[in-house]
């Protein structure tokens, strides 16, 4: 071996070093059930793991439960949608470096026959109303994600309480199976869009879109790093890594380039 070779040899030694124990990094993301059901985090996690070497796990729960797992330290980030408690979150020294990623919109599904007559509605408060006033079956995700808080909001501004009464039934579970529910049982249901378009067609749902485009119905995703000085095992370097990824244009350009089988954009990139 020439001195030449042995001295480019010696030189490319501490980057190939540092690439392989880069490359075995793996971090835990706890996540709403939307990016997981949708298939986006199936579509841009190797984008992102091919280029840093970053292994990214995500565990796909509500967003309060994707909150709780936060806190507890229990993940090295979180990527959800509820502004209000994510900003309180960080006000409380749980997490930091939050960045809006993407939005999309909730939108209101029910049965064909509509029986309490919601189509053509375009007031998501005034088609609750006709939900309660005939007793129509609701399906609700009960499981403080952060459809279930937009659900408690909507019905708070109604001034009603379905609580407890016969027709409003708690799912407990994500949002694909709470729309399998609202099928099973042809009940009306609060989704955002991205699960929607993205799950419709392969469980063959027999539920139409019956409300959409209301400014309230807004749906806001956020993602926010797990406080270092909380919890000094978390792999704080390689989450912001991650977060520093999705709010680059190259994540942004990843985010809105993730469409369904019909060429539906199911999220909107809207970092700043």
């Amino acid at each position: 071996m020439t001195l030449k070779a042995v001295f480019f040899l010696f030189l490319s030694l501490p980057l190939a070093i540092g690439q392989s124990a880069y490359a075995e990094t793996r971090i835990r993301c706890a996540s709403t059930t939307s990016t997981q059901n949708s298939g986006l985090f199936d579509y841009i996690l190797p984008v992102f793991e091919k280029k840093t070497g970053i292994k990214v796990d995500v565990v796909a729960v509500g967003t309060g439960a994707a909150l709780g797992i936060g806190k507890r330290g229990d993940a090295d980030l979180v990527f959800v949608h509820a502004k209000e408690d994510e900003l309180k979150l960080v006000k409380d020294g749980y997490f930091v470096n939050r960045h809006d990623v993407m939005y999309n919109d909730f939108i209101l599904v029910g049965p064909k026959d509509d029986p309490a007559g919601i189509k053509g509605t375009k007031d998501s408060i005034q088609a609750l109303r006709k939900i309660y006033g005939s007793g129509s079956l609701f399906i609700s995700r009960g499981d403080d994600s952060g459809t279930h808080k937009k659900e408690i909001e909507l019905w708070k501004t109604t001034g009603l309480s379905p609580q407890g009464l016969k027709w409003h039934l708690s799912a407990g579970s994500g949002m694909e199976k709470t729309l399998r529910i609202a099928n099973e049982k042809m009940g009306y249901c609060l989704t955002d869009r991205g699960t929607w378009l993205a799950t419709k067609d392969r469980n063959r749902f027999d539920l139409l879109l019956v409300l959409e485009n209301d400014p309230p119905l807004f749906n806001q995703y956020g993602v926010m790093a797990v406080s270092p000085e909380r919890h000094k095992h978390i792999k704080y370097r390689e989450a912001m890594a991650f977060i520093n990824w999705l709010i680059s244009s190259e994540g942004q350009h990843a985010i809105a380039s993730f469409k369904d089988s019909h060429g539906n954009q199911l999220f909107f990139p809207n970092a700043k």
